[in-house]
């Protein structure tokens, strides 16, 4: 069978052979696993450019081991309808050492390919915080980057992208991670 539309009557549906098929999961399998890499890369970039202060999203010199604060910027700018909240949180010991913890945790995971279902939770709502932070959003009136990146976190997930040249097969078959499911 040769690939396309064929039509029944009034129905028409999308065939194709079992070699097209199996080339399109090969393909999405190892997009999703080119995603989750890249997610685990943008993770572990912030935590590694808030810790030392490359000079990039954090100034050279105010990086967290030079007592500089991962918080404090951007959350200090926060507008809108949850800036008293985001406000009160910039610069605390607590909020540095939670948004440090989470970029690493997260970053790990993803790279890994182990706790997928925590990381991509964690990083969805790591994600919807910070676009909550600055609403409306400065370039779209409705949707910025950081939501599509956590949906795209849940989609890692939901695919199992952990188990694509990753330990999630591994991590899965753990007797913790079989008892508690959503350690997967």
């Amino acid at each position: 069978m040769v690939a396309g539309l064929e039509t029944q009557g009034t129905r028409t549906t999308f065939a194709a052979t079992a070699g097209e098929v199996a080339t399109a999961k090969t393909v999405a399998k190892y997009s999703w696993f080119a995603a989750r890499i890249g997610m685990s890369f943008i993770f572990l970039w912030a935590f590694v450019d808030k810790l030392f202060g490359f000079g990039y999203a954090t100034p050279a010199a105010k990086g967290w081991i030079d007592g500089g604060s991962p918080t404090k910027g951007f959350l200090s700018g926060s507008e809108g309808p949850f800036a008293g909240f985001y406000k009160d949180l910039a610069g605390t010991t607590f909020a540095n050492t939670a948004f440090m913890v989470a970029l690493l945790g997260i970053g790990v995971a993803l790279l890994l390919g182990i706790g997928m279902r925590i990381a991509a939770g964690a990083g969805a709502l790591l994600m919807t915080m910070m676009y909550t932070v600055v609403l409306p959003p400065e370039t779209n009136p409705v949707i910025d980057d950081h939501l599509i990146l956590a949906v795209l976190l849940i989609g890692l997930a939901a695919v199992g992208a952990g188990s694509t040249i990753g330990l999630g097969r591994w991590w899965a078959s753990l007797p913790l991670v079989k008892r508690l499911p959503w350690l997967k």
